[in-house]
Protein backbone atom coordinates (compact mmCIF):
# COMPACT_ATOMS: atom_id res chain seq x y z
CA UNK A 1 0.00 0.00 0.00
CA UNK A 2 1.42 3.00 -1.14
CA UNK A 3 1.02 7.08 0.66
CA UNK A 4 -1.39 9.06 -0.93
CA UNK A 5 0.37 11.67 -2.57
CA UNK A 6 -0.47 14.56 0.21
CA UNK A 7 1.13 12.78 2.84
CA UNK A 8 4.48 12.11 0.79
CA UNK A 9 4.30 15.69 0.27
CA UNK A 10 3.91 16.85 3.54
CA UNK A 11 6.71 15.16 4.72
CA UNK A 12 8.70 16.40 2.41
CA UNK A 13 7.71 20.16 3.04
CA UNK A 14 8.35 19.12 6.69
CA UNK A 15 11.83 18.15 6.09
CA UNK A 16 12.83 20.88 4.10
CA UNK A 17 11.30 23.06 6.86
CA UNK A 18 13.61 21.17 9.46
CA UNK A 19 16.77 21.23 7.11
CA UNK A 20 15.89 25.35 6.86
CA UNK A 21 15.58 25.61 10.45
CA UNK A 22 18.76 23.55 11.00
CA UNK A 23 21.05 25.74 9.00
CA UNK A 24 20.32 28.56 10.72
CA UNK A 25 20.19 27.77 14.04
CA UNK A 26 23.13 25.62 13.46
CA UNK A 27 25.18 28.92 12.77
CA UNK A 28 24.07 30.57 16.47
CA UNK A 29 25.46 27.34 17.95
CA UNK A 30 28.92 27.19 16.43
CA UNK A 31 31.81 29.31 17.12
CA UNK A 32 31.70 31.70 14.27
CA UNK A 33 28.14 32.76 14.83
CA UNK A 34 29.07 36.15 14.90
CA UNK A 35 30.24 36.47 11.33
CA UNK A 36 27.01 36.98 9.42
CA UNK A 37 29.03 36.49 5.60
CA UNK A 38 31.42 34.44 5.92
CA UNK A 39 34.27 35.46 3.47
CA UNK A 40 34.12 39.42 3.82
CA UNK A 41 34.38 42.44 6.59
CA UNK A 42 32.11 43.37 8.41
CA UNK A 43 28.92 41.54 7.21
CA UNK A 44 29.67 42.47 3.31
CA UNK A 45 31.61 45.50 3.85
CA UNK A 46 34.34 43.60 1.32
CA UNK A 47 35.98 40.76 0.67
CA UNK A 48 38.04 39.83 3.40
CA UNK A 49 42.09 39.90 3.11
CA UNK A 50 43.61 37.02 2.69
CA UNK A 51 45.36 35.97 5.97
CA UNK A 52 42.86 36.45 8.60
CA UNK A 53 41.37 33.86 10.35
CA UNK A 54 37.42 34.81 11.61
CA UNK A 55 36.77 33.87 15.20
CA UNK A 56 33.57 35.14 17.36
CA UNK A 57 33.74 36.20 21.43
CA UNK A 58 32.89 33.13 23.63
CA UNK A 59 31.83 35.04 25.83
CA UNK A 60 28.34 34.52 27.79
CA UNK A 61 25.32 32.85 26.26
CA UNK A 62 23.59 35.90 27.45
CA UNK A 63 26.17 38.05 24.90
CA UNK A 64 25.41 35.38 22.53
CA UNK A 65 21.88 35.68 22.41
CA UNK A 66 22.35 39.70 22.39
CA UNK A 67 24.44 38.79 18.91
CA UNK A 68 21.52 37.26 17.52
CA UNK A 69 18.61 39.26 18.28
CA UNK A 70 20.42 42.29 16.61
CA UNK A 71 21.19 44.26 19.79
CA UNK A 72 25.36 44.17 19.16
CA UNK A 73 26.95 43.17 16.36
CA UNK A 74 31.27 42.33 16.33
CA UNK A 75 33.17 40.55 13.99
CA UNK A 76 36.70 39.16 15.11
CA UNK A 77 40.00 38.28 12.97
CA UNK A 78 42.99 37.19 14.33
CA UNK A 79 46.18 37.37 11.93
CA UNK A 80 50.12 36.68 12.18
CA UNK A 81 52.16 39.29 13.85
CA UNK A 82 51.76 42.58 15.25
CA UNK A 83 49.30 44.36 12.52
CA UNK A 84 47.11 46.86 14.85
CA UNK A 85 45.76 48.55 11.66
CA UNK A 86 45.60 45.89 9.00
CA UNK A 87 42.16 46.58 8.39
CA UNK A 88 41.47 50.35 8.42
CA UNK A 89 41.88 50.55 5.06
CA UNK A 90 38.60 48.41 3.69
CA UNK A 91 36.57 50.81 5.97
CA UNK A 92 38.18 53.82 4.85
CA UNK A 93 37.69 52.64 1.46
CA UNK A 94 33.93 51.69 2.63
CA UNK A 95 34.00 55.89 3.44
CA UNK A 96 34.54 55.06 7.18
CA UNK A 97 36.30 58.14 8.84
CA UNK A 98 38.65 57.43 11.61
CA UNK A 99 38.16 59.52 14.57
CA UNK A 100 40.49 58.13 16.99
CA UNK A 101 43.82 56.73 16.76
CA UNK A 102 45.14 55.54 20.41
CA UNK A 103 48.14 53.37 20.44
CA UNK A 104 49.58 51.68 23.35
CA UNK A 105 51.77 48.44 23.84
CA UNK A 106 50.01 45.93 22.58
CA UNK A 107 46.59 47.65 22.01
CA UNK A 108 45.20 49.28 19.82
CA UNK A 109 41.63 51.51 19.25
CA UNK A 110 39.97 53.84 17.05
CA UNK A 111 36.53 55.12 16.53
CA UNK A 112 34.91 54.87 13.11
CA UNK A 113 31.85 56.99 11.57
CA UNK A 114 30.25 56.64 8.60
CA UNK A 115 27.06 58.78 8.57
CA UNK A 116 26.38 57.72 11.87
CA UNK A 117 27.30 54.49 11.77
CA UNK A 118 30.04 54.47 14.62
CA UNK A 119 32.25 51.36 14.91
CA UNK A 120 34.79 50.71 17.27
CA UNK A 121 38.08 48.76 16.14
CA UNK A 122 40.82 47.41 18.92
CA UNK A 123 43.64 45.24 18.15
CA UNK A 124 45.09 43.07 21.22
CA UNK A 125 48.69 41.36 20.66
CA UNK A 126 48.00 37.07 21.82
CA UNK A 127 51.06 36.50 21.51
CA UNK A 128 52.72 36.10 17.96
CA UNK A 129 49.18 37.41 16.49
CA UNK A 130 47.11 40.31 16.78
CA UNK A 131 43.45 39.98 17.49
CA UNK A 132 41.01 42.26 15.85
CA UNK A 133 37.61 43.33 16.99
CA UNK A 134 35.70 45.08 15.23
CA UNK A 135 31.88 45.84 17.09
CA UNK A 136 28.67 48.66 16.50
CA UNK A 137 25.12 48.45 16.38
CA UNK A 138 23.57 46.30 13.22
Amino acid sequence: MRPAPAVVAGVLVGLLGLGGWFTVERRWQGDLYCIGRPGTLWNGLAPLPGGLAPECPTYSRSYRAEVRRGESRIEQYRLPGWQPRALLGPFRRAGYRQLTDDALPGSYSAFLNREGDLLQYHATREGNTTLIAISGQP
